[in-house]
C-alpha cells in the first residue's frame, strides 16, 4: 500500500543491519520515510557494517537530528502511519516506557502512542532482567508492539540476510506493508520436501533415519496421545 508515512528511528543497540534492510525494503513500497539516527546509532552502524551515516540517510526521504525537538515528528498534528525503532536499545525502551521525552526519538515514540498509532520496537538485548520485562510490559500496555528481531527457521534460512529478513518481514506485516514475495508458513512440508533437507550437523544426520522411523510409528511417541 503506497503512500504511507513511516518513521524509522535507529539507536545504538547492536543490530545495525536491521535498519539498513528495513529501509531498503520500505523504499520498495513507496512509503514516505522519516529517519532519526542517534549518534550512538551512527557509531554502531560503522562498527558493525562499515557503513557511514550518509549511506543510511540516503535511504530515507527526510532525516531529522535527534536533538531537534522542533521537528514535525514531535507533534501529534503531523500525521504518520507508524513508527519503528530498529534496533531499540534498553535505554530508549525505558525512556519510552516512562515517558521521558528527552530527545526526538523518544518524543516521536510518545507521540505515536498518544495518537494511537502503531509503534514497533525491535528491542535488542539478551537475556532480559525483570526491569527490562517491566518496561516492555509498560509499553505493550500503552499499545506499543514489542518485536525483538528473533528469526524464524521454518523456511530454512541459508544466509545472514535470510535471518535478517525473517524479522523485517514481520515488521512490514505489522505496518500493513506486506511483501507478496515473502515465503510464509503454509503447513508441514511434504515427505519429499523433508527428504531434501540436508543437515550440516552430524548428530542430526546420523539420527535422520531413526527419526523418520519414529515419526512414522505412532507407538514410538510417548506423547502421541495426550488425551489422558
Amino acid at each position: 500500500m503506497p503512500g504511507l508515512r513511516i518513521v524509522v528511528a535507529v539507536t545504538g543497540a547492536s543490530g545495525a543491519v536491521y535498519p539498513l534492510r528495513l529501509l531498503e525494503r520500505l523504499r520498495r513500497t513507496g512509503a514516505e520515510i522519516h529517519l532519526v539516527l542517534s549518534r550512538a546509532g551512527e557509531k554502531t552502524l560503522f562498527l558493525e557494517t562499515g557503513r557511514k551515516a550518509a549511506e543510511l540517510k540516503a535511504l530515507a526521504d527526510h532525516c531529522w537530528p535527534m536533538e531537534d525537538i522542533s521537528a514535525p515528528l514531535a507533534s501529534g498534528s503531523f500525521r504518520t502511519d507508524g513508527m519503528v525503532v530498529a534496533p531499540c536499545s534498553i535505554h530508549t525502551l525505558s525512556a519510552i516506557a516512562w515517558g521521558i521525552s528527552s530527545n526526538l526519538i523518544v518524543r516521536a515514540a510518545d507521540v505515536t502512542l498518544k495518537e494511537r498509532r502503531r509503534l514497533i520496537l525491535m528491542v535488542r538485548e539478551s537475556p532480559f532482567h525483570l526491569g527490562h520485562l517491566r518496561a516492555m510490559t509498560a509499553v505493550a500496555e500503552m499499545g506499543g508492539i514489542i518485536a525483538p528481531p528473533i528469526p524464524g527457521f521454518y523456511n530454512q534460512p541459508s544466509t545472514i540476510e535470510d535471518l535478517v529478513d525473517s524479522s523485517v518481514d514481520r515488521v512490514l506485516d505489522l505496518l500493513g506493508l506486506a511483501d507478496e514475495d515473502v515465503r510464509r508458513w503454509s503447513g508441514p512440508p511434504s515427505a519429499a520436501g523433508r527428504d531434501r533437507v540436508v543437515s550440516n550437523n552430524p548428530a542430526v544426520s546420523n539420527n535422520k533415519d531413526q527419526s523418520s522411523a519414529d515419526a512414522s510409528d505412532p507407538e514410538s511417541d510417548e506423547c502421541a496421545d495426550d488425551s489422558d
